[in-house]
């Protein structure tokens, strides 16, 4: 995340991004307060809040702590963000950075609402929104690096896995 954050237009925005909550914040604390805005949970703003950031040209890094939640947000993404493009003939191409997680299931097992992976079925949803399943943490880094210097304004989704961050 320090990659991201050295970057002078990215921006955090999501749950647990400013005061603790889940795993992903322990990754931001060393972003600047300056560079984090806290949410409230409504997944569909949050998103259309990353669309109007990324349209005034700033690269949101937009934090959904669960798969299960990014659901929510999925309007914005499939209606909005993925179509811009082709909507505007390529004179809007909103590049948002989207960090999600399979929730971890060790040591306890969150229920089913919150360690849900819907992968496969966000790849059939997008034109132009990228897709990175991060099922080793070695692929962390690199991916991340990638979604910023991409140079054709699409956006990334990045999937993490919440039992890395205590078990590899």
């Amino acid at each position: 995340m320090m990659l991201l954050a050295a970057h002078p237009k990215t921006i955090f925005v999501g749950q647990s991004v400013a005061y603790p909550g889940n795993a992903i914040y322990a990754s931001l604390k060393e972003v600047s307060a300056g560079k984090k805005i806290e949410m409230p949970v409504f997944e569909e703003t949050q998103m259309g809040m990353s669309i109007g950031l990324a349209l005034e040209g700033y690269v949101p890094v937009s934090i959904f702590p669960r798969f299960n939640f990014l659901i929510l947000a999925a309007n914005q993404l499939v209606n909005h963000l993925d179509k811009i493009p082709q909507i505007s003939q390529n004179k809007l191409m909103p590049k948002v950075i989207i960090k999600t997680m399979v929730g971890s299931v060790h040591p306890l097992d969150p229920g089913i609402q919150h360690k849900g992976n819907f992968t496969e079925a966000f790849r059939h949803l997008f034109d132009s929104i990228v897709i990175e399943d991060l099922t080793e943490p070695e692929m962390i880094f690199a991916a991340y690096k990638k979604a910023l210097e991409r140079t054709d304004g699409k956006s990334t989704i990045l999937i993490e896995y919440g039992d890395y961050y205590s078990e590899k």
